[in-house]
């Protein structure tokens, strides 16, 4: 998560123009000094950057705190699959619940080493480092076609041959669509595990760019235009449908806005440098939290339906 590179302090300053993808390629942040400023020279403006230093004090505990977050509302959701499995009908099938439940578990237990990551620097290799990112993004690319399969169709209103080879299928087409994210993350500076450790031009790192943009934004756009003009799937996916699509569109926008102005296709401002990265931190620890916020949605969805049932109204 993030741009912060942790490398040896300094102060990045050019008499011209400014490379963005150097810039972003040399963030640094120094405890030890008092301003934890990046210095930047844009026709003479410094630009200061102070997303570094709070990325490192803040994403850690964020991280801990969601995945503890999201293994109770899991473990919540499993129970309640387990001790009523009749009540879970269309479209919260027992089927797609449980594989949504699989998918958020997934993601939520790489969040502890992403954690001990970003707080104390990846000790554990470029292998395991790629490792965590195709199984991060398996995890949401599984839950994106999931989510699509749900709300345009009745497959998994029974667990039968049929939808049984929709899920080999789905979840062997999101782990192949993940693998580019595992093959241009890598380990940067020695103790930092990022998600692009290859230029922002690079062949798979732009494939990786155009899977990401499909399934994050495109395919819920897709999904929205459908269920405004059939009204029979408005209510097919219910309520959690739109909630994983709707945490992660943000940070879908942003890598779009990230290749735009490292590709040097946006001009780079002092003002953008001072808040993209926020920016973009932001939009990926909101679509993190659909690992604790997904369970939830579900139990309240279904309670929801137990009280249309029982009383008329919810």
């Amino acid at each position: 998560m993030g741009n912060c590179v942790p490398v040896t302090p300094g102060i990045l300053e050019t008499a011209g123009s400014l490379d963005l993808e150097e810039i972003m390629g040399d963030l640094s942040y120094d405890d030890s000094t008092s301003s934890n400023d990046t210095l930047l020279d844009y026709d003479a403006a410094p630009c200061h950057n102070h997303f570094c230093p709070l990325f490192q004090r803040v994403a850690p505990p964020f991280l801990a705190a969601t995945s503890v977050a999201a293994a109770l509302a899991t473990g919540a959701l499993l129970v309640a699959l387990a001790k009523r499995p009749q009540a879970w009908r269309w479209p919260q099938s027992r089927a797609l619940v449980a594989q949504l439940a699989l998918g958020t578990a997934l993601f939520a237990a790489l969040l502890p080493a992403l954690a001990a990551g970003v707080a104390r620097g990846w000790h554990l290799g470029t292998g395991l480092c790629r490792l965590t990112h195709l199984l991060w993004h398996w995890s949401v690319f599984a839950q994106a076609l999931l989510v699509a399969s749900g709300s345009c169709s009745t497959a998994w209103a029974r667990w039968d041959p049929r939808s049984r080879r929709l899920a080999v299928a789905l979840w062997a087409l999101a782990l192949l669509l993940a693998a580019p994210a595992a093959l241009v993350s890598g380990v940067a500076a020695g103790t930092a595990c990022v998600r692009r450790a290859v230029g922002i031009l690079a062949p798979l790192y732009v494939l990786h760019l155009a899977l990401c943009l499909c399934l994050l934004l495109l395919l819920p756009a897709g999904l929205l235009l459908a269920a405004l003009a059939v009204p029979r799937l408005r209510g097919s996916g219910a309520g959690l449908a739109w909630l994983f699509p709707g945490l992660w569109a943000p940070y879908g926008a942003g890598l779009a806005a990230e290749f735009l102005l490292q590709a040097g296709l946006l001009q780079p401002t002092c003002g953008s440098f001072q808040h993209f990265d926020t920016a973009l931190g932001l939009s990926e620890a909101l679509g993190a939290l659909h690992c604790g916020l997904g369970p939830l949605a579900l139990l309240l969805a279904r309670s929801c339906r137990r009280g249309v049932g029982a009383a008329r109204g919810c």
